[in-house]
């Protein structure tokens, strides 16, 4: 008789991304996180990656039907988790996490090589930008010094009609 060899469960690597209820109070969302996190290793994932959620001014009121009616949240807690599972299993995954209540929303993607290989940590890139974003004053007259940034020193993105951006100095 032969050996036949059966073949490994495929194994791809997915990215849950979610928003917390910002009515959630800050001690359990750690707990919400951890909830996800055992929803995936019981279905046999294998967390990879994480950031755990902060809490963050939306960019847009997202609403959401809650205890009867609709709400508008202008802030949530974000985060992120990456894991490697049998893509059998994400139909079920994706259920559960539906019927998440302290979720506002969330997303569940495949993940690329090049995207694997590459995660953004997004609350960290939220705070290199706040220390290297300032805030000039645009209407200075000719020689005047804005803080400490002349105005030959400020540079202004101007969208070109094809849609380019040009850098200009004022």
């Amino acid at each position: 008789m032969s050996e036949t060899k059966m073949p490994a469960a495929e194994v791809s690597s997915y990215e849950l991304a979610f928003h917390v209820l910002p009515t959630v109070a800050e001690g359990e969302v750690t707990a919400v996180f951890q909830k996800l996190k055992d929803l995936i290793t019981k279905h046999g994932g294998t967390i990879t990656v994480e950031e755990a959620p902060i809490r963050f001014d939306l960019a847009y009121e997202i609403v959401k039907y809650l205890e009867g009616r609709n709400r508008k949240f202008s802030s949530a807690y974000f985060g992120w988790v990456r894991f490697k599972i049998d893509p059998a299993e994400i139909a079920a995954i994706t259920e559960e996490i539906e019927g998440t209540k302290e979720l506002l929303r969330h997303l569940l993607i495949k993940l690329t090589r090049v995207e694997e290989a590459h995660p953004v940590y997004f609350h960290d890139a939220l705070e290199i930008l706040s220390e290297k974003t300032k805030t000039i004053d645009l209407d200075v007259e000719e020689g005047e010094v804005v803080g400490e940034i002349s105005e030959e020193e400020v540079a202004e993105v101007v969208a070109t009609e094809d849609g380019e951006e040009s850098v200009d100095k004022v």
